[in-house]
Protein backbone atom coordinates (compact mmCIF):
# COMPACT_ATOMS: atom_id res chain seq x y z
CA UNK A 1 0.00 0.00 0.00
CA UNK A 2 1.15 3.68 -0.37
CA UNK A 3 0.93 7.10 1.76
CA UNK A 4 1.35 10.28 -0.04
CA UNK A 5 3.55 12.50 2.65
CA UNK A 6 4.05 16.00 2.45
CA UNK A 7 5.52 19.02 4.25
CA UNK A 8 4.89 22.46 3.50
CA UNK A 9 6.27 25.74 5.84
CA UNK A 10 2.64 28.11 4.71
CA UNK A 11 4.56 31.05 5.95
CA UNK A 12 2.49 32.93 8.39
CA UNK A 13 -1.19 31.04 8.47
CA UNK A 14 -2.49 33.48 11.59
CA UNK A 15 -5.90 33.93 12.37
CA UNK A 16 -4.81 37.50 14.71
CA UNK A 17 -3.51 40.58 13.98
CA UNK A 18 0.29 41.64 14.20
CA UNK A 19 0.53 45.18 16.02
CA UNK A 20 4.12 45.08 16.86
CA UNK A 21 5.59 47.11 13.70
CA UNK A 22 4.06 50.33 15.12
CA UNK A 23 6.63 50.46 17.90
CA UNK A 24 8.81 48.04 15.87
CA UNK A 25 9.73 48.76 12.18
CA UNK A 26 11.47 45.36 11.77
CA UNK A 27 7.87 44.37 12.10
CA UNK A 28 6.05 46.59 9.98
CA UNK A 29 4.92 45.92 6.85
CA UNK A 30 6.66 47.48 3.76
CA UNK A 31 3.46 48.91 2.34
CA UNK A 32 2.46 50.99 5.58
CA UNK A 33 6.20 52.45 6.02
CA UNK A 34 5.24 54.49 2.41
CA UNK A 35 2.79 56.56 4.65
CA UNK A 36 2.25 58.78 7.62
CA UNK A 37 0.87 57.32 9.93
CA UNK A 38 -0.53 59.68 13.17
CA UNK A 39 -0.90 57.33 15.65
CA UNK A 40 -1.45 53.80 17.24
CA UNK A 41 -5.35 53.72 16.84
CA UNK A 42 -4.61 54.38 12.96
CA UNK A 43 -2.15 51.96 12.25
CA UNK A 44 -4.17 49.59 13.90
CA UNK A 45 -6.88 50.11 11.54
CA UNK A 46 -4.50 50.16 8.35
CA UNK A 47 -2.60 47.03 9.56
CA UNK A 48 -6.08 45.35 9.84
CA UNK A 49 -6.94 46.88 5.70
CA UNK A 50 -3.56 45.44 4.35
CA UNK A 51 -3.52 42.19 5.95
CA UNK A 52 -7.08 41.05 5.14
CA UNK A 53 -6.51 42.35 1.53
CA UNK A 54 -2.87 40.43 1.17
CA UNK A 55 -4.39 36.99 2.96
CA UNK A 56 -7.26 35.90 0.40
CA UNK A 57 -4.84 35.60 -3.23
CA UNK A 58 -2.35 34.36 -0.62
CA UNK A 59 -4.18 31.60 1.01
CA UNK A 60 -6.02 30.69 -2.54
CA UNK A 61 -1.94 30.15 -4.23
CA UNK A 62 -1.42 28.16 -0.51
CA UNK A 63 -4.45 25.88 -1.12
CA UNK A 64 -3.47 25.55 -4.76
CA UNK A 65 0.03 24.03 -3.63
CA UNK A 66 -1.11 21.73 -0.68
CA UNK A 67 -3.61 20.28 -3.56
CA UNK A 68 -1.33 19.79 -6.05
CA UNK A 69 0.80 17.71 -3.59
CA UNK A 70 -2.00 14.99 -3.56
CA UNK A 71 -1.14 14.52 0.56
CA UNK A 72 -2.40 12.17 2.61
CA UNK A 73 -0.91 13.87 5.68
CA UNK A 74 1.10 16.61 5.31
CA UNK A 75 2.90 18.23 7.52
CA UNK A 76 2.67 22.22 8.03
CA UNK A 77 4.72 24.83 9.82
CA UNK A 78 3.89 28.74 10.79
CA UNK A 79 0.44 27.48 11.39
CA UNK A 80 -1.11 30.49 14.55
CA UNK A 81 -3.38 27.47 16.36
CA UNK A 82 -6.54 25.32 15.21
CA UNK A 83 -8.47 28.06 14.51
CA UNK A 84 -6.70 29.20 11.82
CA UNK A 85 -6.09 25.71 10.36
CA UNK A 86 -9.54 25.01 10.06
CA UNK A 87 -10.32 28.18 8.39
CA UNK A 88 -8.02 28.12 6.19
CA UNK A 89 -8.85 24.03 5.45
CA UNK A 90 -12.80 25.25 5.44
CA UNK A 91 -12.49 28.19 3.52
CA UNK A 92 -9.46 27.64 0.85
CA UNK A 93 -8.46 23.64 0.49
CA UNK A 94 -11.88 22.66 0.64
CA UNK A 95 -12.81 24.39 -2.30
CA UNK A 96 -9.62 22.61 -4.16
CA UNK A 97 -9.68 18.90 -2.58
CA UNK A 98 -13.49 18.41 -1.20
CA UNK A 99 -13.21 16.89 2.34
CA UNK A 100 -10.49 15.91 2.81
CA UNK A 101 -8.29 16.27 5.87
CA UNK A 102 -10.76 15.97 8.51
CA UNK A 103 -8.16 15.06 11.18
CA UNK A 104 -5.63 18.08 12.22
CA UNK A 105 -3.20 17.92 15.13
CA UNK A 106 -1.15 20.71 16.34
CA UNK A 107 -0.02 22.22 20.14
CA UNK A 108 1.16 25.28 21.10
CA UNK A 109 4.72 25.31 20.69
CA UNK A 110 7.65 27.81 22.22
CA UNK A 111 7.73 30.12 19.12
CA UNK A 112 7.07 33.94 20.41
CA UNK A 113 5.20 35.05 17.27
CA UNK A 114 2.68 31.50 18.29
CA UNK A 115 3.89 30.21 14.86
CA UNK A 116 3.44 26.45 15.38
CA UNK A 117 3.73 22.52 13.50
CA UNK A 118 0.49 21.30 12.50
CA UNK A 119 -0.36 17.67 10.87
CA UNK A 120 -3.66 17.50 8.45
CA UNK A 121 -4.69 13.72 7.42
CA UNK A 122 -7.15 12.52 5.62
CA UNK A 123 -9.04 9.37 6.74
CA UNK A 124 -7.63 6.96 4.49
CA UNK A 125 -4.92 7.03 1.81
CA UNK A 126 -5.86 7.31 -1.67
CA UNK A 127 -5.77 3.63 -2.62
CA UNK A 128 -8.68 3.29 0.01
CA UNK A 129 -6.80 2.17 3.36
CA UNK A 130 -7.57 3.99 6.61
CA UNK A 131 -5.20 6.39 7.91
CA UNK A 132 -5.76 6.15 11.80
CA UNK A 133 -4.71 8.55 14.45
CA UNK A 134 -3.19 6.72 17.49
CA UNK A 135 -1.18 9.63 19.76
CA UNK A 136 0.27 12.51 19.92
CA UNK A 137 3.44 13.61 22.00
CA UNK A 138 4.69 17.38 22.35
CA UNK A 139 8.66 17.43 23.07
CA UNK A 140 8.23 21.64 23.62
CA UNK A 141 8.90 21.20 27.18
CA UNK A 142 12.57 19.26 26.82
CA UNK A 143 15.58 21.58 28.05
CA UNK A 144 19.06 21.92 27.15
CA UNK A 145 19.89 20.67 30.61
CA UNK A 146 17.04 17.66 30.45
CA UNK A 147 18.89 15.97 27.45
CA UNK A 148 22.54 16.96 28.19
CA UNK A 149 23.07 19.67 25.46
CA UNK A 150 24.33 22.72 27.24
CA UNK A 151 27.65 23.58 25.32
CA UNK A 152 30.19 26.95 25.10
CA UNK A 153 28.60 27.43 21.93
CA UNK A 154 24.67 27.66 23.08
CA UNK A 155 25.96 29.70 25.69
CA UNK A 156 27.75 32.17 23.63
CA UNK A 157 24.67 32.61 21.97
CA UNK A 158 22.63 33.68 25.10
CA UNK A 159 20.88 30.05 25.96
CA UNK A 160 20.52 29.24 29.66
CA UNK A 161 20.82 25.20 30.71
CA UNK A 162 17.04 25.58 31.91
CA UNK A 163 16.12 26.94 28.61
CA UNK A 164 13.89 24.76 26.42
CA UNK A 165 15.45 22.97 22.85
CA UNK A 166 12.73 23.49 20.23
CA UNK A 167 12.21 26.82 19.20
CA UNK A 168 8.81 25.31 18.16
CA UNK A 169 8.13 21.51 18.84
CA UNK A 170 9.38 18.09 17.82
CA UNK A 171 5.64 16.88 17.66
CA UNK A 172 5.74 13.10 17.59
CA UNK A 173 2.40 11.30 15.95
CA UNK A 174 1.90 8.18 15.87
CA UNK A 175 -0.75 6.83 12.93
CA UNK A 176 -1.26 3.10 11.12
CA UNK A 177 -1.75 3.07 7.82
CA UNK A 178 -3.91 0.27 6.68
CA UNK A 179 -2.95 -1.17 10.29
CA UNK A 180 0.67 -0.91 9.63
CA UNK A 181 2.54 1.55 11.95
CA UNK A 182 4.10 4.98 11.39
CA UNK A 183 6.00 7.39 13.60
CA UNK A 184 5.82 10.77 11.82
CA UNK A 185 8.52 14.13 13.91
CA UNK A 186 7.05 17.40 12.46
CA UNK A 187 9.35 19.82 13.54
CA UNK A 188 10.58 23.23 12.82
CA UNK A 189 14.11 24.47 13.79
CA UNK A 190 15.61 27.73 14.69
CA UNK A 191 15.53 30.55 12.20
CA UNK A 192 19.41 31.59 10.71
CA UNK A 193 18.39 35.47 11.38
CA UNK A 194 20.74 38.42 10.39
CA UNK A 195 24.31 38.63 10.62
CA UNK A 196 25.25 39.37 14.55
CA UNK A 197 28.59 42.00 14.94
CA UNK A 198 29.63 41.12 11.73
CA UNK A 199 29.01 36.86 12.00
CA UNK A 200 26.65 35.41 9.38
CA UNK A 201 23.38 34.92 10.60
CA UNK A 202 23.19 30.86 9.55
CA UNK A 203 26.93 30.60 11.57
CA UNK A 204 25.75 32.61 14.88
CA UNK A 205 22.80 30.65 15.46
CA UNK A 206 24.17 26.75 14.07
CA UNK A 207 24.37 26.06 18.04
CA UNK A 208 20.64 25.76 18.05
CA UNK A 209 19.66 24.34 15.37
CA UNK A 210 22.50 21.46 15.87
CA UNK A 211 21.41 21.09 19.39
CA UNK A 212 17.55 20.90 17.82
CA UNK A 213 18.39 18.11 15.91
CA UNK A 214 20.47 16.04 18.51
CA UNK A 215 17.59 15.98 20.36
CA UNK A 216 14.80 14.87 17.44
CA UNK A 217 17.93 12.15 17.43
CA UNK A 218 17.92 11.43 21.08
CA UNK A 219 13.61 11.00 20.94
CA UNK A 220 13.96 8.58 18.36
CA UNK A 221 16.53 6.45 19.81
CA UNK A 222 14.73 6.62 23.29
CA UNK A 223 11.97 5.82 21.38
CA UNK A 224 12.79 2.57 19.58
CA UNK A 225 16.45 1.88 21.02
CA UNK A 226 20.02 3.20 19.60
CA UNK A 227 19.95 -0.74 18.03
CA UNK A 228 16.55 -0.70 16.89
CA UNK A 229 15.96 2.61 15.17
CA UNK A 230 17.83 1.62 11.62
CA UNK A 231 14.18 -1.01 11.73
CA UNK A 232 11.74 0.98 12.36
CA UNK A 233 9.11 3.24 10.50
CA UNK A 234 9.47 6.08 11.06
CA UNK A 235 9.81 9.71 9.03
CA UNK A 236 11.07 13.33 10.46
CA UNK A 237 9.59 16.13 7.85
CA UNK A 238 9.48 19.88 8.42
CA UNK A 239 11.77 23.05 7.95
CA UNK A 240 15.18 23.32 9.07
CA UNK A 241 16.43 26.47 8.24
CA UNK A 242 19.23 24.70 7.14
CA UNK A 243 20.95 23.33 3.88
CA UNK A 244 24.06 20.91 3.33
CA UNK A 245 24.19 22.55 -0.55
CA UNK A 246 23.64 25.59 -2.07
CA UNK A 247 23.09 26.75 -5.92
CA UNK A 248 24.42 30.42 -5.52
CA UNK A 249 23.32 32.24 -8.47
CA UNK A 250 25.63 34.76 -10.63
CA UNK A 251 24.84 37.18 -13.93
CA UNK A 252 21.95 39.19 -14.27
CA UNK A 253 18.41 39.14 -16.56
CA UNK A 254 20.20 40.97 -19.86
CA UNK A 255 23.51 38.33 -20.13
CA UNK A 256 22.19 35.64 -17.93
CA UNK A 257 22.45 33.82 -15.38
CA UNK A 258 24.92 30.92 -13.89
CA UNK A 259 24.07 28.34 -11.09
CA UNK A 260 27.18 27.32 -9.31
CA UNK A 261 26.56 24.19 -6.60
CA UNK A 262 28.05 25.00 -3.67
CA UNK A 263 28.62 22.03 -0.35
CA UNK A 264 28.60 23.37 3.11
CA UNK A 265 30.95 21.22 5.47
CA UNK A 266 28.78 22.28 8.89
CA UNK A 267 24.79 22.23 9.12
CA UNK A 268 22.68 20.58 11.69
CA UNK A 269 21.13 18.09 8.95
CA UNK A 270 24.87 16.16 9.77
CA UNK A 271 23.26 15.44 12.93
CA UNK A 272 20.67 13.79 11.36
CA UNK A 273 22.33 11.96 8.34
CA UNK A 274 25.59 11.06 9.71
CA UNK A 275 26.33 7.62 9.93
CA UNK A 276 23.28 6.34 7.98
CA UNK A 277 20.78 7.24 10.89
CA UNK A 278 18.33 9.32 8.29
CA UNK A 279 17.98 9.31 4.44
CA UNK A 280 17.39 12.99 2.83
CA UNK A 281 14.77 11.33 -0.05
CA UNK A 282 15.62 14.94 -1.83
CA UNK A 283 19.09 14.06 -2.26
CA UNK A 284 17.64 11.67 -4.57
CA UNK A 285 17.16 14.29 -6.89
CA UNK A 286 19.37 15.98 -9.16
CA UNK A 287 22.17 18.64 -7.10
CA UNK A 288 20.87 21.79 -8.82
CA UNK A 289 17.01 20.66 -8.86
CA UNK A 290 16.98 20.51 -4.89
CA UNK A 291 15.75 23.71 -4.23
CA UNK A 292 12.89 24.60 -1.41
CA UNK A 293 13.42 28.06 -1.08
CA UNK A 294 15.00 31.08 -3.09
CA UNK A 295 17.03 33.58 -0.84
CA UNK A 296 18.30 37.03 -1.41
CA UNK A 297 19.42 40.67 -0.46
CA UNK A 298 19.67 41.73 -3.40
CA UNK A 299 21.72 40.80 -6.54
CA UNK A 300 24.75 40.48 -4.30
CA UNK A 301 23.41 37.74 -2.02
CA UNK A 302 21.51 35.27 -3.76
CA UNK A 303 20.70 31.84 -4.13
CA UNK A 304 18.58 28.84 -3.94
CA UNK A 305 18.60 25.70 -0.98
CA UNK A 306 17.14 23.10 0.40
CA UNK A 307 15.44 24.05 3.87
CA UNK A 308 12.33 21.33 3.85
CA UNK A 309 12.94 17.95 4.59
CA UNK A 310 11.56 14.50 4.62
CA UNK A 311 13.88 12.27 6.33
CA UNK A 312 13.12 8.95 6.19
CA UNK A 313 14.30 6.04 8.81
CA UNK A 314 16.96 3.06 6.78
CA UNK A 315 14.06 0.57 6.70
CA UNK A 316 11.65 2.87 4.62
CA UNK A 317 14.62 3.79 2.47
CA UNK A 318 15.41 0.44 1.48
CA UNK A 319 11.35 0.06 1.07
CA UNK A 320 11.07 3.02 -0.98
CA UNK A 321 14.71 2.32 -3.16
CA UNK A 322 13.07 4.18 -6.30
CA UNK A 323 10.93 6.73 -4.64
CA UNK A 324 11.69 10.53 -5.81
CA UNK A 325 10.05 13.37 -4.13
CA UNK A 326 8.43 16.28 -5.95
CA UNK A 327 8.99 19.25 -5.39
CA UNK A 328 5.85 22.06 -5.68
CA UNK A 329 7.57 25.65 -6.99
CA UNK A 330 4.13 26.72 -8.83
CA UNK A 331 3.31 28.90 -5.86
CA UNK A 332 6.91 31.00 -6.24
CA UNK A 333 6.80 34.13 -7.09
CA UNK A 334 7.75 36.02 -10.21
CA UNK A 335 11.17 37.24 -8.45
CA UNK A 336 12.34 33.27 -7.92
CA UNK A 337 15.17 32.66 -10.44
CA UNK A 338 14.95 29.19 -11.79
CA UNK A 339 17.38 27.14 -13.17
CA UNK A 340 17.60 26.32 -16.48
CA UNK A 341 14.90 23.60 -17.55
CA UNK A 342 13.34 24.05 -14.40
CA UNK A 343 10.90 26.93 -15.30
CA UNK A 344 7.01 26.08 -14.27
CA UNK A 345 3.74 27.71 -15.29
CA UNK A 346 2.65 29.77 -12.06
CA UNK A 347 -0.78 29.68 -9.90
CA UNK A 348 -2.91 32.75 -11.23
CA UNK A 349 -2.74 35.89 -9.82
CA UNK A 350 1.12 34.91 -8.23
CA UNK A 351 2.74 38.48 -8.00
CA UNK A 352 6.77 40.05 -8.53
CA UNK A 353 6.99 39.42 -4.83
CA UNK A 354 3.21 38.77 -3.47
CA UNK A 355 1.30 37.23 -3.44
CA UNK A 356 2.73 33.82 -2.92
CA UNK A 357 1.69 30.38 -1.73
CA UNK A 358 4.78 30.56 0.56
CA UNK A 359 8.15 31.79 0.24
CA UNK A 360 9.07 27.93 1.17
CA UNK A 361 8.13 25.38 -1.90
CA UNK A 362 6.12 21.96 -0.71
CA UNK A 363 7.91 18.73 -1.17
CA UNK A 364 6.34 15.52 -1.46
CA UNK A 365 6.40 11.81 -1.58
CA UNK A 366 5.00 8.16 -1.82
CA UNK A 367 5.96 5.88 0.10
CA UNK A 368 5.34 1.79 0.07
CA UNK A 369 4.50 0.95 3.55
CA UNK A 370 4.83 -2.61 4.11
Amino acid sequence: MSLRLATFNVENLMNRFDYSGYRNQLNQDRTLALFEIKDEAEYRLLEQARAIAHTDDMRQLTALAIAETRADIICMQEVDNIEALRAFEYGYLFKMVGQGYRQKYTTSGNDTRGIDVAVMMRTETADGEPIEFVRMTSHAHVTYEEFGLQSPELTATGNEPFERIFRRDCLEIDVKIGGRPLTIYSVHFKSMGSPRNGVPGRDASMPIREAEAKAVRRIIEDRFGKDQTAGKRWVICGDFNDYRQRVVIGGGSHAGYDFTVVNETQSCLNVLLADGFAENLVERRPEIDRWTLYHTRGPEERHLCQLDYILVSPSLARENAGAVPDIVRKGQPWRTIFPPGQEVERYPRAGWDRPKASDHCPVAVTLNIR
